[in-house]
């Protein structure tokens, strides 16, 4: 108890705590800085964030997270280590996204998983950041029709962004993550790259965030993107 009782008469002498009537002690710190960056709005946002791998898109929702206190979910963080038992399970490679197995049967469970949780979050009221490919549902107008339908049925606003990144850039970020998801498409990147649509822009009002290594940093887009959108609720 000494030892308690001298520490805490520093603290007071320090102005670190200070003693108030009723035996109560109350931390000081007047510099602290306050980090939450809490944003309520009256209409939950949900973020759709699509882009090709190594493109940036998770890296760009985090950023966003942060500067909203929204929650990201991402597509590979919720359902990884599923996919790969399952994909295990199926006699394929655990690690390769561009199989029939993987493409046919789980990928789209993949994205009901991501769905659902949307939902649960709007459910509650709150805003969501959500980072995937989203390659097919992108280029598929009924897709996005019925997301914009469903998330407005329940007094949410939906936006779309596309990371756009060029090939080299997006090399270089993938060998940088050192993912062993990503194995497939290095051992076989001229192949995998000629099969990209490097100018697909989604078919729909959507937002373009540029992120090869030439352009401007990514949290100054990720800031002037949160600004956009609570700007506009």
């Amino acid at each position: 108890m000494h030892t308690i009782s001298e520490a805490m008469r520093l603290l007071v002498e320090e102005g670190v705590v200070v003693s108030k009537s009723r035996s109560q002690r109350v931390i000081h710190a007047p510099d602290q800085e306050v980090r939450s960056k809490r944003v309520r709005l009256d209409q939950p946002v949900v973020l759709l964030i699509g882009g090709y791998a190594g493109s940036g898109k998770s890296e760009l929702g985090r950023m966003i997270a942060r500067e909203t206190g929204w929650p990201i979910l991402d597509k590979d963080t919720l359902t990884r280590p599923v996919v790969e038992a399952a994909l295990e399970v199926m006699g394929a490679s655990p690690h390769d996204r561009e199989s029939d197995i993987y493409l046919s049967r789980v990928r789209p469970r993949e994205y009901e998983a991501l769905a659902a949780a949307i939902d649960e979050q709007l459910e509650c009221g709150t805003s969501a950041v959500a980072t995937a490919p989203y390659l097919r549902e992108f280029t598929d107008l009924t897709w996005v029709d019925r997301m914009r339908a469903t998330y407005e049925a329940v007094g949410a606003h939906v936006v779309f962004v596309w990371v756009r990144c060029d090939p080299a850039s997006m090399h270089t970020y993938i060998r940088r993550r050192g993912a062993a998801r990503d194995s497939v498409k290095l051992s076989n990147w001229s192949t995998y790259v000629s099969g990209l649509d490097m100018d697909f822009r989604p078919p729909v009002e959507h937002v373009i965030v540029e992120n090869s290594l030439s352009s401007r940093p990514l949290q100054e887009q990720a800031v002037e993107l949160v600004k956009q959108v609570t700007a506009q609720r």
